[in-house]
């Protein structure tokens, strides 16, 4: 726990440029995590502060005078855009303001007043109609408002601002950087006009907080240069600050880090989940803290203690002397070491003062040599899933962040359209067997659950605080179960919230399961097919077949939930007749419908996959990059039993985009390519025959679950006549949201029923089984069987009706 009597100050900092419209959620993981140790933790996003920074009326006036006296060759495009620059200076607020859901009012003049100015980016402008129809008017503006600013972060490129990406901030010096030097030379070069106004926000946010500790996150290639641009600056500005740095770059490409001069930025780089490490090292940096505050005001005179007092609460600037006498005051990295020397600045320190070596847990430092030294003094003190408490969003701009349509695709705009909460269902990935997968490393290795009691307090706790309802889980890929069980505990509660996530196309996802994810909230999945192939499927141990993934996305279909394929080309050893084998299976699968959406990757070799780690085994052949001081992940390879990959990727994103929209699913595949590519092999009927293939009948399904979606049936017995004789019969009457029906079966099985129905409607927490419900069935009474009840009218009008077997 930290220490009382000198609390740290800690700043969580997500640098340029993930999410534009969500905060990603690595710091409000930390910070709620932190908070709830009682640590005191703050937390600021760069990337958005720079992005409304820039594109405000003001920003882009420094822009384009830049760009008019600083000398660029500029394209045409440029030229054009140089010459609007009034109209962009006088549109780029509404356009912002709209973008946050501020003024939707302004979608009509968007779309039909001529209110943009065009530029490069809506040359190839879709028919907008055809992808939005004719009520998609805001939808419509929203992409056209993106097309804008895309235009304006393409002439920051080309000028002032070369580094500028709205995801990928200098992302080039972060890719494959086996070597620090570029990145080391662009650190040493004065800052340029983004990378200033990048610094004026960060600026803003230290003055707050006054932090002691700052902590980046960096997820991604693209967020490597902006956090070491910002830590370089805390450091000049206040050299006694610490710089914490983890995030899943540093998980998947720094893991041998032997680059000493990286440390000149980053004073600790963690691995894998931070919560563990950084409690080490937050303890150790606590009294660490208050040690030195003992000892300034034991030995330091009354002027030298008044300068300690006001330096920690830093209400005004520090002296160079104070400085001075800062740096004698506390341990550099080096005291971490057993070489750490007791003297400072030439004055010595006694040997009491200086604190004993702490035990630290997967972490890289810079010692007293000046050698990068990794420390997992305690491996085994993960922190559980159960306890890393409530992400915290407090402090970031939850109403500020941009709503943006990329591309015309329904998945991809739930990336960037609207704000999400992001959770984590389970740590870990169940399966962690794909072979191109990073199944060796801690995020996907470890497997850690939580209790769906309480992942549905943690929804309620971020629903109060962000007054937001809708949440992307974002896990390796969701257990099934896991996602039962907590759908159950949502309904049981009558949570409501709209969620999606990434799982697995297995057949545990039964219909009933997917009506159950449904009827809590589930809007879309997205999964990897990767390969359509099953010979690759099974060489990636996958799990999975073409068949069970036509049966799994039916059934989220059928549900009402959009479904989302990764779809992978170019695995070692695929030919090219397996590539549009692939392909056909895919148009297959828009054909029927039961697939809405979907993206090629290209495969990539990782150092820490199954083929990374034995590519001899899958027939390639790694051919680079030797390992250097830096960054080591992503592996080239040779593949001389496959097609050559490469010229495949435009015809599939080509035909891919087409039959998402519904356009040419019945040109010959030859179509897409530009080559001669050969015809299909798999049955055209392949995924036809798989949909039809008959389902487990109930009676083999009696160690499941009972589940009713709908309310509890009134009853009422009543007497008919039917040729002269007098009979009784039962009818059940359902209200329902949409439409009410009824029901009519004898009085027996009525009551049974509606007993039945009705403990299941308002008692969510006793399991009921199919074999268990079928022990108290009336066989006598109604003259039926059970099993005969199972296919009968009544039985299968209520499986219609919400009747689940989970």
């Amino acid at each position: 726990m930290p220490t009382t009597s000198t609390p740290l100050r800690i700043l969580l900092i997500t640098p340029p440029l993930t999410q534009l419209n969500t905060p990603y959620p690595a710091t409000a993981y930390l910070t709620g995590f932190l908070r709830g140790r009682g640590y005191h933790a703050a937390q600021a996003d760069i990337g958005i502060e720079l992005v409304l920074r820039l594109f405000s009326a003001a920003g882009l006036r420094r822009v384009f005078d830049a760009i008019e006296h600083g000398g660029f060759e500029l394209t045409d495009n440029a030229r054009r855009m140089l010459r609007l620059r009034r109209r962009y200076e006088s549109t780029v607020e509404p356009v912002i303001r709209f973008l946050q859901n501020k003024d939707l009012t302004l979608a009509p003049r968007i779309c039909h007043g001529r209110f943009l100015p065009e530029a490069a980016r809506f040359d190839n402008v879709a028919d907008l109609e055809t992808a939005f129809g004719t009520m998609g008017l805001t939808d419509q503006a929203r992409h056209l408002a993106t097309l804008y600013l895309e235009d304006l972060a393409d002439l920051l490129k080309e000028t002032v601002g070369p580094q500028f990406g709205f995801s990928r901030y200098a992302e080039h010096l972060g890719l494959t950087a086996t070597s620090f030097d570029e990145l080391h030379d662009a650190l040493q070069v004065a800052p340029n006009l983004v990378d200033e106004m990048m610094l004026e926000c960060f600026a803003e946010v230290l003055q707050r907080e006054q932090p002691d500790v700052i902590g980046f996150t960096v997820p991604f290639p693209g967020n490597l240069y902006g956090a070491l641009r910002l830590a370089q600056f805390a450091k000049q500005q206040r050299p006694d600050i610490r710089t914490l740095m983890g995030g899943g770059y540093p998980n998947t490409e720094l893991r041998g880090i032997k680059e000493p001069r990286f440390f000149d930025y980053i004073d600790y780089l963690t691995l894998d989940d931070g919560e563990g490490p950084w409690l080490k090292l937050l303890e150790y940096f606590a009294a660490e803290k208050a040690r030195k505050a003992d000892f300034a005001e034991c030995h330091a005179g009354p002027r030298e203690a008044s300068r300690v007092l006001d330096q920690n609460d830093r209400s005004r600037p520090v002296m160079s002397s104070e400085v001075e006498t800062s740096r004698r005051l506390i341990p550099s990295t080096a005291a971490l070491t057993a070489e750490a020397t007791t003297e400072r600045a030439g004055s010595a320190v006694p040997q009491h003062d200086v604190l004993a070596q702490p035990a630290l847990q997967r972490t890289f430092l810079r010692n007293a040599a000046g050698q990068v030294e990794y420390r997992n003094d305690c491996p085994d003190a993960d922190i559980p899933h159960t306890e890393i408490g409530t992400p915290d969003y407090d402090g970031l701009p939850l109403r500020d962040y941009l709503s943006v349509i990329e591309v015309l695709n329904p998945m991809h705009r739930l990336w960037s359209d609207g704000r999400w909460n992001k959770l984590t269902v389970a740590h870990g990935c169940y399966w962690k067997r794909c072979s191109f997968c990073d199944v060796t490393l801690d995020y996907i290795r470890r497997y850690d659950t939580a209790p769906s009691a309480l992942l549905v307090d943690r929804i309620e706790q971020i629903v109060r605080q962000t007054g937001q309802t809708g949440f992307h889980f974002v896990d390796e890929a969701a257990p099934p179960l896991a996602l039962r069980d907590l759908a159950i505990e949502l309904l049981k509660r009558r949570v409501s919230i709209t969620w999606w996530g990434n799982i697995r196309f297995e057949k545990t996802f039964s219909p009933d399961l997917c009506r159950l994810l449904a009827a809590a909230g589930c809007i879309a999945v997205s999964g990897g097919l990767e390969v359509a192939s099953d010979r690759l499927l099974a060489l990636m141990e996958k799990g999975v077949t073409i068949a069970q993934v036509a049966r799994v996305t039916e059934g989220f279909t059928q549900a009402g939930i959009m479904v989302h394929a990764y779809l992978m080309y170019g695995f070692p050893t695929e030919t090219a007749q397996e590539t549009v084998d692939s392909l056909e299976v895919v148009r297959q699968l828009f054909q029927a419908g039961i697939v809405q959406s979907g993206y090629w990757h290209r495969f990539a070799m990782t150092a820490h996959s199954p083929v990374g780690k034995n590519p001899a085994k899958y027939k390639v052949t790694q051919i680079g990059p030797e390992p250097g001081a830096f960054a080591w992940n992503d592996l080239w390879h040779d593949d001389p039993t496959g097609a050559d990959h490469e010229q495949f990727g435009p015809g599939l994103a080509k035909a891919l985009y087409n039959y998402m929209h519904g356009v040419a699913l019945h040109e010959p595949l030859q179509f897409w390519f530009d080559f001669r590519v050969p015809r299909p092999t798999v049955p055209r009927q392949l995924v036809e025959a798989a949909l039809t293939e008959p389902g487990k009948p109930d009676l083999a399904k009696q160690n499941l679950r009972l589940f009713w979606l709908g309310n509890a049936p009134e009853l009422r017995l009543e007497t008919r006549q039917k040729k002269g004789r007098f009979t009784e019969q039962a009818v059940l009457t359902f209200y329902e949201q949409a439409e009410d029906f009824e029901l009519k079966t004898t009085p027996a099985i009525g009551q049974w029923l509606q007993g039945l129905l009705t403990q299941l409607s308002a008692d969510y927490d006793t399991k009921l089984l199919l074999k268990e419900a079928a022990a108290t069935f009336p066989a006598a009474e109604a003259g039926l069987s059970f099993e005969s009840f199972l296919v009968s009218p009544a039985w299968l009008l209520l499986r219609e009706k919400g009747l689940l077997l989970v």
